[in-house]
């Protein structure tokens, strides 16, 4: 099959892996987050990449720029190339959410399940795609 059609909403809130990769194209990638009640993405900056989050469960907060605003169940956050940010579970129980990276960021099929292995591990985009 070429592309990727699954149940997205089922997929992000049974994942429990701080990061899985589950499809990568050429132009955009699809990668499923988890994080700990208190943990965060880490902040960072993508100069070429705008990303895409959608909330599906959990709470959370968004910071973009500098600039926090609170997030949680449906809804979707867009991050400009360029722009600093990070993404902080305030909440008392996981966030999950999903996240579009265009173009893709991380090294397809990839999954850490913690932060402190995804921090330890680079997995950046090596140009492979899912197909």
């Amino acid at each position: 099959m070429k592309g990727f059609v699954d149940d997205i909403e089922k997929l992000t809130t049974e994942n429990d892996d701080f990061r899985r990769v589950l499809y990568t194209g050429k132009y955009l990638q699809l990668v499923l987050m988890t994080l700990k009640p208190g943990e965060e993405i880490g902040e960072e900056v993508h100069e070429d990449h705008d990303q895409f989050f959608r909330i599906e469960d959990g709470r959370g907060q968004v910071f973009i720029d500098g600039q926090p605003t609170d997030i949680e169940d449906d809804d979707a956050v867009i991050v400009p190339a360029g722009a600093r940010h990070n993404v902080v579970n305030t909440g008392d129980r996981p966030l999950k959410l999903y996240t579009l990276y265009g173009p893709p960021e991380h090294r397809d099929g990839v999954v850490r399940a913690t932060k402190k292995e995804a921090d330890e591990k680079e997995e950046h985009f090596d140009g492979k795609t899912s197909e």
